[in-house]
């Protein structure tokens, strides 16, 4: 199996001050992890580092060739202005073509036939020509993967994806990530304080807190001193 990622004592951080230090894990086709953790305990650190934001201070990161062309399905968190954008569900999940259209001024016949088959996988074709600040919450969670889809099918990197989503939408949002890990092979990297809803999805568990507390199958992190610490106070 060819693996997507593969990180070897990473180090990443700032100005000569490594937030994250010593990391050793691999992300290969189909895996579903989720990287938990404290405030301040290096979780964003890692996810630019991995999305290829910072270089490492030390150690190596190695990138499959097919997300190095493509680059990397990314779902940040949203702020408050990205939820009130302007624009169509359609012209949102095409932007994330963008890597694709490289310098060309428009958008390909290839790309927008893609944007469409993401919709359709997203199951939000009805509402392609809604505004995508009239949606709801889980409604735009489904644009904006719909729109990650479009630069890769083989990586999502998901950030703190539940924030602000109401417990129905928050199903239906796991349910959801569920259907692409299972039925389409899509790797699931995901950063969540959500835990006791990460240890029911996730069947990778990375525990940092500066530097790896845990990592490894979801059974034996709820078992091991990290997860039975984590979960106690969760």
């Amino acid at each position: 199996m060819n693996s997507l990622i593969e990180c070897s004592h990473v180090d990443f951080g700032y100005e000569n001050q490594d937030a994250v230090v010593g990391v050793t894990m691999t992300v290969n086709p189909g895996d579903y992890i989720c990287i938990v953790g404290e405030n301040g305990s290096g979780k964003s650190t890692l996810m630019k580092g991995l999305l290829g934001l910072l270089k490492p201070t030390s150690g190596t990161i190695s990138i499959s060739e097919e997300l190095k062309k493509n680059g990397i399905g990314y779902l940040p968190q949203q702020t408050a202005a990205q939820k009130d954008f302007p624009a169509t569900v359609f012209e949102v999940v095409l932007s994330g073509c963008l890597s694709r259209r490289g310098s060309r001024p428009f958008y390909s016949a290839k790309e927008k036939k893609l944007a469409k088959e993401s919709m359709e996988r997203l199951g939000i074709t009805e509402i392609s020509s809604h505004c995508y600040r009239d949606l709801s919450g889980g409604q735009q969670q489904r644009a904006l993967i719909a729109r990650a889809l479009c630069a890769t099918d083989k990586l999502l990197i998901l950030d703190e994806p539940i924030a602000g989503l109401d417990p129905a939408a928050i199903a239906e949002f796991y349910q959801m990530i569920r259907g692409l890990n299972e039925k389409e092979g899509v790797a699931i990297l995901m950063v969540s304080h959500d835990i006791g809803n990460v240890v029911k999805q996730a069947d990778k568990i990375l525990h940092l807190k500066r530097e790896v507390l845990f990592y490894g199958s979801t059974k034996e992190y709820i078992n091991s001193d990290a997860g039975r610490i984590y979960l106690g106070g969760a």
